[in-house]
């Protein structure tokens, strides 16, 4: 039994508008269920749970990062459920992360035959609120880049939209005292950022933790000193290809829990800011099943 997610929202309310193509060639090639709708924020999750405890063992999801995250909460370690994903929004970095091409046809081929793969979820507490990530968590500077990003129409796409917001946000902010905590060891300083992923891929196709595993049990904290402009400019461009590392003003720690101690910074997961620090991540192992190629 398959259930479609569609969040229609998505790329720009492109996905909306598409959604009959999308159906039409998903039927074409074998894939066929019933669709459900997001109206709202959070729907996703609801309905992802509704139809888990009605028996669904694929669920599609027709959407972005935020789709997936919103999926996830709703079914995270249900074990005879299956997640697929059409990726169309302007930032897939989950479907990036797990190997799922953006081409339509491709996506639809995984979602039907390919093989379920058991991946890491995180499990995020932070001031005021709880909630499951599935690609990335962070504290600092790209919680306002993704408040940013999220504020612009993004008509020119995932990566050009997260790179503008890049900029536009450096301008303005500074690196905070922060200790961070792996696993037991402890790092304390100013910061612009740390990035705890259980994928490589974050912010529109920036490939910011290349040797991420998402089913290793563990996340790959990126620690990110305190940048200069100069710095900005020069490594920007090599986060694209995962070739940024290693950094004098950077450090990759490893572990399966991490809490981070700072005054009020943003807290970032799979690109929406839900809250502020401080805040405490764990993993959860093999907690869900995806649908990657084979």
């Amino acid at each position: 039994m398959t259930t479609f997610l569609v969040n229609p929202a998505s790329d720009n309310g492109a996905t909306g508008r598409r959604w009959p193509t999308i159906e039409e060639r998903a039927a074409a090639a074998g894939l066929r269920g019933a669709a459900l709708f997001s109206e709202r924020p959070g729907h996703l999750t609801e309905l992802a749970r509704q139809a888990a405890e009605q028996g669904e063992q694929l669920l599609v999801v027709v959407g972005g990062d935020g789709s997936v995250n919103e999926a996830a909460n709703g079914i995270a370690g249900l074990p005879d459920v299956e997640v697929a994903v059409i990726p169309r929004g302007t930032g897939w970095d989950f479907a990036r992360s797990q190997g799922i091409p953006h081409r339509l046809a491709d996506a639809i081929e995984i979602a039907r035959d390919g093989r379920a793969r058991a991946v890491d979820l995180g499990r995020a507490g932070y001031r005021d609120g709880t909630r499951i990530f599935a690609n990335v968590a962070s504290a600092g500077m790209s919680g306002a880049i993704a408040k940013r990003a999220n504020e612009t129409t993004k008509a020119l796409g995932g990566k050009a939209s997260y790179a503008l917001a890049t900029f536009s946000v450096f301008r303005r902010w500074r690196a905070r005292d922060m200790r961070v905590t792996v696993d037991g060891e402890e790092r304390a300083g100013r910061m612009h950022d740390v990035i705890v992923a259980l994928g490589p891929y974050l912010a529109g196709g920036m490939k910011l933790c290349p040797d991420a595993d998402p089913a290793d049990g563990k996340f790959d904290v990126l620690l990110i000193g305190d940048l200069t402009k100069r710095d900005l400019v020069l490594t920007l461009p090599k986060t694209y290809r995962g070739t940024h590392l290693p950094h004098r003003k950077a450090e990759v720690l490893r572990g399966a829990s991490v809490t981070i101690e700072a005054d009020a910074v943003p807290v970032e997961l799979d690109g929406e800011q839900p809250g502020t620090t401080p805040a405490r991540f764990e993993v959860m192992p093999g907690a869900l099943r995806v649908r990657v190629p084979n």
